[in-house]
């Protein structure tokens, strides 16, 4: 009999969580079984405080369920600083028993805020202004009386930290505790710093720098956003083997000193003087009697929350590919990828020497180094030398976005010598890889190659617009149409979890959602729209899309119930804008930004900002409605069922004509239309039809901007126009994705003509190259073009849907797989001279609905049997669209084979596929 296995156990979804303060934890699994069609009928979870569950402290015994992700914890209260473990059994329907699964743990920090016990300290002097202060240095030393059996650090910092213990750095995030709405919402940090100490004298450093708290923000050089003062907040709490403890915290009797970092900037980079290093300044017996005192910092406590969000690390170090010189005299070093992070150098330096490195993302025609769309930020790193040994260093508090370096001040070595020091070191919030998508066209896969390089370089702490310029903030918009790409490509529940928080947290008691998340923008004259609130339809609607992709993706109900209250505020701040509360037509907007068929001088598209704002307040009512439905409200189910009716009639008369058209012949106008389900019947047919004619005569060329790009697409292929949707995606001259691709592109660039054809640039002043979100592409690519979905009935691919969208022999192949939070799925197949053979992987307790277009039910067979005598094939039907069946868990290896029935190879579909 096959075995049944449990395996990737996770708590919040992670293992081996470290420092939360959940009351309720949520438990996931993964179940392994040879045997197809395999379904969960009961679980059991034990949780213990002990490894060898000697004490269980909750024992659900057999539970009949299929429930295998976000399984609430019902025991008794927990414990601050504690760890639990858990494991799991299961047992399926055919009466198979599960052994236990190994034990996993995760632990708890303070539950409660009130617990801290250290004060925030700051140096006596540190107060910024506008020019920022060298990086601060901290120490305090202490004894243990014993071994340790077990020591964790609990710390934040008004500003970016990082803890040394005994001459050692703690832990591998960097850029901590992160960017929340500081104010509202601060993160700290847990580190396991068991190893770290010994009896007898120990030490403890800190390094304080401004980061986001105090640092600049924003193009308008402003800085202290959020304080003038930076402080540091930190416990370290042991354990001996009687069971007592000690506790160790910042107070005032700390010392501080400058050290060698001179400066730090998010945006400028770092200032690295190894002439002032302190050697020894974080062990015991360094001499600190010059170090000036430090204060306690009047900080509150009250708004530290745990740990959210993935940590940001280093996830990949690569290698310089060419050393340039360019026709100016200058030396750069080719990363050979756009990419985010820092430089390490490891290298020789005589003392004194006067190293500079600048960081810049393309090079312009005549092959020079280009840092014009920096604007403002100088991504200017500097190291002097001591000249003592090899010279090892990569800037702390400060990351970079580029693939070319300038190097300044060492001439004296040649090409192969500079090759060998440096190294590029790749940042970004460590989110977890669920995603891949190839297909038959090299250059397709490149474009998933840049989707993916920019959502790595995008996602450090806060989804961000850009890593480059006197930006890098959470613009709404651009997370709003990437998360559902965002989804596949990684797991990114606890990223944007953390984020929606803060957009809960800085949305206004209006309602509004500003543009950026952590906002900064409000206090700021200079950003203000003429008086108007800094907010857009289709930027501030993030407060309701993401939160509703975050439950389709991952079933997280909790996370809905907590946003459902800002999603409702933001619906109804909408409501009060216009002059008719159905239709939006006042205000602000961005409109459909960038768009191809804007004025001469104008960033905002043809298409009215009237339909583009009811159209997605259209969408954010049907949203808040369904989100109801989850959540069991059932009168305002009634009371946002009858809004969307009526916002539904309000657009139609406002923006169709009574013959059916749409009265803004602009592309976004009609994916819009047809996206959110506006029109209907004929309306319909017609506004797909003149959406298609649109593409066609352009010559199979796009128009859209921000807000119609992310649909274009999908919105095609789901009215039977899929053949216009592959030629989108395969043009290759301006504008088109794969335009960037055929100019050498790595990223995502923030415009179509980021690099002319002629290699001049667009305007300095707005010219990301590594700018995510035109890689809303991505979605279709993995559901449509490769036919990896959800049924949306069930979430987090409970029910799946295989459906490719074959390519009309432009491609010969194309695959997904998926990491999803029952296993993996995989939708592969191939197409070679009218024969189709599809291939499938069904994870465990799930089930799949496939539709295989151009099929006739007698003709199927897998790997040469009959699909009716197929093992995990269920009911099976013709349609329109094909043949439909449905399939428990397995591998299908060769699963279905057949021959295209010509008249079925494009198929209109009788309806239109609502997406999150």
């Amino acid at each position: 009999m096959s075995e049944l296995e449990l395996e990737q156990l996770v708590c919040e979804y992670r293992t081996e969580l470290l420092g939360t303060d959940c009351v309720i934890p949520r438990f996931g699994w993964k179940i392994r079984s040879e045997k197809r069609n395999t379904r969960q009928q009961a679980y059991r979870i034990q949780v213990a405080d002990a490894a060898d569950f000697s004490r269980p402290i909750w024992d659900t015994g057999r539970t009949e369920s299929d429930y295998s992700i976000q399984v609430e914890y019902e025991g008794p209260a927990l414990l601050s600083r504690t760890r639990y473990y858990y494991r799991v059994q299961v047992w399926d329907q055919f009466g198979r028993q599960s052994q236990w699964s190994a034990a996993e743990w995760w632990e708890t920090a303070f539950l409660d805020s009130r617990e801290w016990q250290a004060s925030w300290i700051t140096p006596s002097d540190d107060t910024t202004g506008t020019v920022s202060l060298p990086v601060s240095m901290l120490r305090r030393t202490f004894r243990l009386k014993t071994a340790v059996t077990s020591a964790r650090i609990y710390a934040t910092a008004a500003g970016l930290y990082e803890i040394y213990l005994n001459g050692s750095r703690v832990g591998e995030e960097w850029l901590t505790p992160g960017w929340t709405s500081y104010q509202h919402r601060h993160q700290y940090q847990t580190y396991d710093v068991t190893e770290y100490l010994c009896e007898g004298s120990n030490a403890l450093g800190i390094q304080l720098a401004d980061g986001w708290y105090t640092g600049r923000l924003g193009w308008d050089k402003q800085s202290g956003h959020y304080g003038k003062q930076r402080a540091v907040l930190l416990e370290l709490h042991v354990r001996y083997e009687d069971g007592s403890e000690e506790t160790v915290c910042t107070d005032a009797s700390w010392k501080a000193a400058e050290g060698p970092i001179l400066f730090s900037g998010i945006y400028d980079g770092e200032l690295y003087d190894a002439r002032k290093e302190q050697p020894g300044w974080s062990e015991d017996g360094f001499d600190d009697l010059d170090w000036q005192e430090t204060i306690v910092a009047k900080l509150p406590y009250s708004q530290l929350v745990a740990q959210e969000n993935w940590p940001v690390r280093v996830t990949e170090i690569l290698t310089p590919q060419q050393v340039i010189h360019t026709p100016s005299g200058d030396t750069l070093l080719d990363m050979g990828q756009n990419m985010v992070g820092r430089v390490r150098l490891n290298l020789h330096l005589s003392a004194g020497t006067h190293l500079i490195l600048q960081h810049a993302e393309v090079l312009d025609r005549e092959g020079n180094f280009y840092t014009g769309n920096l604007r403002s930020a100088k991504q200017r790193v500097e190291y002097i030398a001591k000249g003592a040994g090899v010279a090892n260093f990569a800037s702390f508090f400060s990351f970079q976005g580029f693939r070319y370096v300038k190097i300044e001040g060492l001439s004296e070595l040649n090409d192969t010598q500079l090759l060998q020091g440096f190294t590029g070191e790749v940042m970004h919030s460590a989110m977890e890889p669920t995603g891949q998508f190839q297909c038959s066209d090299e250059r397709i896969n490149q474009l998933q190659r840049n989707i993916v390089w920019g959502q790595r370089g995008n996602f450090i702490d806060v989804p961000t617009d850009c890593p480059q310029r006197d930006e890098r903030l959470g613009w709404t918009g651009d997370a709003q149409v990437f998360i559902r790409t965002a989804a596949f490509n990684y797991q990114v529940a606890p990223f944007f979890g953390k984020w929606l928080r803060d957009l809960e947290a800085d949305q206004r008691l209006d309602g509004s959602v500003p543009f950026v998340i952590p906002n900064i923008l409000d206090n700021n004259a200079a950003n203000a729209n003429e008086g108007q609130t800094n907010t857009s339809a289709a930027w501030g609607d993030a407060a309701v899309i993401c939160p509703w992709t975050q439950y389709l993706c991952y079933g997280d109900e909790r996370l809905l119930g907590e946003q459902y209250d800002s999603m409702k505020a933001w619906v109804e701040y909408i409501r009060r804008q216009g002059d008719n509360e159905y239709l939006w037509n006042t205000g602000f907007h961005f409109g459909d930004w960038l768009a191809l068929d804007a004025k001469e001088n104008s960033y905002i598209g043809a298409t009215p900002l009237e339909l583009i704002a009811t159209s997605f307040y259209a969408n954010s009512v049907r949203i808040l409605r369904d989100a109801a439905v989850v959540l069991g409200k059932s009168p305002e189910v009634r009371h946002y069922s009858d809004m969307l009716n009526r916002i539904v009639e309000a657009f139609r008369r406002e923006f169709v004509t009574p013959a059916g058209r749409l009265a803004a012949p602009t592309q976004t106008a009609h994916v819009l239309t047809l996206m959110f389900g506006l029109v209907e019947g004929q309306d319909r047919e017609r506004t797909a039809r003149e959406l298609n004619d649109l593409v066609v005569n352009n010559k199979y060329h796009l128009t859209t901007g921000f807000v119609g790009t992310p649909y274009l697409c999908l919105v095609l292929s789901d009215h039977g126009y899929h053949d216009t949707a592959v030629q989108l995606l395969l043009q290759d001259n301006y504008p088109s994705w794969l335009y960037s691709v055929s100019q050498g592109a790595t990223t995502i660039w923030e415009h179509w003509d980021g690099i002319k054809p002629d290699g001049t640039f667009w305007s300095d002043d707005m010219n990301s190259y590594n700018h995510y979100a035109y890689g809303a592409i991505g979605d279709w690519m993995y559901r449509y073009l490769a036919g990896l979905d959800m049924d949306e009935t069930e979430t987090a691919y409970k029910m799946i849907r295989i459906y490719p969208r074959f390519a009309g022999g432009r491609l010969t192949s194309a695959s997904a797989r998926l990491e999803s939070p029952y296993g993996a799925i995989e939708s592969s197949w191939t197409e070679e001279e009218g024969r189709r053979t599809l291939e499938v992987q069904i994870p465990v307790n799930t089930t799949a609905r496939i539709t295989l277009s151009g099929a006739k039910l007698g003709r199927l067979t897998e790997s040469g049997n009959p699909l009716t005598d197929v093992e995990g094939i269920g009911a099976m039907e013709e349609s329109v669209e094909g043949v439909q069946l449905t399939a428990g868990s397995g591998t299908y290896r060769s699963l279905i084979r057949w021959r295209v029935q010509k008249c079925s190879l494009l198929v209109r579909l009788a309806s239109m596929k609502r997406i999150g």
